[in-house]
């Protein structure tokens, strides 16, 4: 898909607010036809939308804990590895952890890496950054996370992307 027409992003916001949404009532809200919306979609699903999921109240399914991870790594690597394979080694390890919802190499504040993680009680982030700590703490300069408390009044606007969608 080369370029967004305006009524692809209305189909992809309207389903980032709903993505249970019929192509019928799809094609009444945005003012188009059913067979439009159908074929758009489907080209969105190809080319643009990465997948589907549910968001659900983390607190309901046993989730308490956010960490948001920063990681610093040196540009040169004492271990005597280089970059890449620091980063593969890193990549592996990532692969491994179900409750990580995001990792990524980034640049600010001196940090090189951001990692979103999901955890049931304090218990379970200690235990999961202490593998962290003995599995990659060789390529780790520097490590600091933040915990974001998902119960309760904690929470002023739950994740989600639907917020997106009324972006202009």
């Amino acid at each position: 898909m080369q370029n967004l027409k305006s009524i692809d992003y209305k189909i992809l916001f309207a389903l980032m607010k709903n993505s249970k949404i019929s192509d019928r009532q799809l094609a009444k809200e945005i003012g188009v036809s059913q067979p439009t919306v159908t074929r758009r979609r489907a080209r969105l699903e190809k080319e643009v939308i990465d997948g589907y999921t549910a968001i659900p109240k983390w607190e309901k399914i046993g989730y308490e804990i956010l960490a948001v991870t920063l990681v610093t790594s040196p540009l040169s690597m004492g271990t005597g590895e280089t970059q890449k394979e620091s980063s593969e080694k890193a990549s592996k390890w990532l692969e491994k952890q179900p409750n990580v919802i995001f990792a990524a190499l980034c640049r600010g504040m001196g940090t090189t890496g951001i990692m979103f993680s999901l955890h049931k009680n304090y218990t379970d982030l200690e235990e999961f950054l202490n593998n962290q700590r003995l599995q990659l703490g060789q390529i780790m300069e520097k490590v600091e996370t933040v915990i974001v408390n998902l119960t309760g009044k904690s929470v002023f606007r739950p994740l989600s992307l639907k917020y997106l969608a009324k972006a202009k």
